[in-house]
């Protein structure tokens, strides 16, 4: 059993992984800004805002493991890739491994390809900024923090959210920056996204890496 701290742990993907590691038994805190409509028995609800670098530190502090389920929108748009770089030196200074739920757009469609985010001539230009911001995080901001940092970025198929749930299948398929559906990118719902999550975090076999799931 881990001491897991979800940042963002009310979003669409942050919920559902503090849902999957809360039946697994594992100690769960989440952070928001919001408490939740219904909140998940045995999991600790701390409300905070996740660019307060007050409201962070205990959280970080007190997890065996961190996770980041923030998105590249809203409060966030103009400060994400900051918010990140503090929760990093945060979590660096804690000792403890970060995971991140990442976008679909920073994986390749192949081994060596460029990757999606290379171009977005087919995605709606107010779309733009949050797609870059989010796919720098893995392509420029972890791989340049100390190696003493140790993190895993997840990324889930292209078509995951809220606005296109899917279903729990209760299996996935896992890849590295390849997506593991190069053809039309592939879908995830978030409980099956959760599941390879948890998977990935209790058996610690990735370390300063990119990898997807996908069905």
């Amino acid at each position: 059993m881990s001491r897991i701290t979800v940042i963002g742990g009310t979003g669409y993907a942050g919920s559902a992984i503090t849902a999957e590691a809360a039946a697994r038994g594992h100690r769960v805190t989440a952070l928001s800004r919001s408490r939740p409509d219904a909140p998940i028995p045995n999991v600790t609800y701390v409300q905070g805002d996740a660019s307060d670098e007050a409201a962070l530190s205990a959280p970080i502090e007190n997890a065996d493991v961190v996770v980041g389920a923030l998105a590249p929108r809203g409060p966030l748009a103009d400060t994400f890739r900051d918010v990140y770089r503090t929760i990093a030196r945060l979590v660096d200074a804690a000792g403890v491994p970060l995971f991140i739920v990442g976008g679909a757009s920073s994986l390749r469609p192949a081994p060596g390809a460029d990757r999606f985010v290379a171009d977005l001539s087919h995605i709606p230009a107010e779309l733009h900024g949050e797609i870059r911001a989010g796919a720098a995080l893995v392509i420029e901001d972890l791989p340049a923090t100390p190696a003493s940092l140790d993190w895993v970025f997840v990324s889930p198929a292209l078509r995951f959210g809220a606005r296109m749930p899917g279903e729990r299948l209760g299996r996935y398929r896992l890849g590295g920056e390849a997506a593991v559906q190069p053809e039309d990118g592939g879908a995830i719902s978030a409980a099956d996204y959760a599941l390879g999550f948890l998977d990935l975090i209790d058996k610690g076999e990735h370390h300063r890496a990119q990898v997807n799931l996908g069905h």
